[in-house]
């Protein structure tokens, strides 16, 4: 034991040394990636922050890879879980009150930080992302008609205004 710490035998360190990635975990991350990256954005707010927020949860994700392939019943909503509370859960409450601040007089950011957290995602992914329905079920892991009606109930929470200018921003992204 006469090594010393810092001794540079020419190998790499063990800790920086590249672990394989199961295959079908590079699928889940190449289909996906794009999506949580817009939502991460919307709750953020900058690109630094999205793509680190994102990482933690395919960090996390990779972490219990092989528990959530054997043990979930629906692997897209257990993934989506993890995603949503390492990216919005994490940054909710500072979320709301940036929104308020980014607004520039309409209310709309500080209306949409008010919804409960799945309407909220829902209106994000649609609105600011531009995913239609049949991307968000399968983001979220529900299904169409559960992406309809949490859509629908977030409206019915917005002021006739907002839902005008959700309206007219999903138009431009279309």
């Amino acid at each position: 034991m006469t090594e010393e710490v810092g001794e540079d035998d020419g190998r790499r360190p063990v800790a920086e040394a590249p672990l394989p990635l199961p295959m079908e975990f590079e699928a889940l991350y190449v289909l996906n990636q794009e999506a949580f990256h817009d939502l991460a954005l919307a709750v953020l707010g900058t690109n630094d922050a999205a793509e680190q927020a994102v990482h933690r949860a395919f960090l996390e994700i990779l972490r219990h890879w092989d528990r959530l392939r054997e043990e979930s019943e629906d692997l897209q909503q257990e993934i989506w879980a993890i995603v949503r509370r390492t990216v919005i859960s994490e940054g909710l409450l500072s979320l709301r009150e940036r929104m308020a601040a980014l607004d520039s007089g309409t209310g709309l950011y500080a209306a949409l930080g008010s919804l409960p957290p799945r309407q909220f995602d829902v209106m994000v992914l649609r609105y600011i992302g531009g995913h239609d329905t049949e991307h968000i079920s399968w983001y979220l892991g529900v299904t169409q008609s559960t992406v309809d009606y949490h859509c629908r109930k977030a409206r019915e929470r917005l002021s006739p205004i907002h839902r005008r200018i959700l309206k007219s921003q999903r138009e431009e992204n279309a």
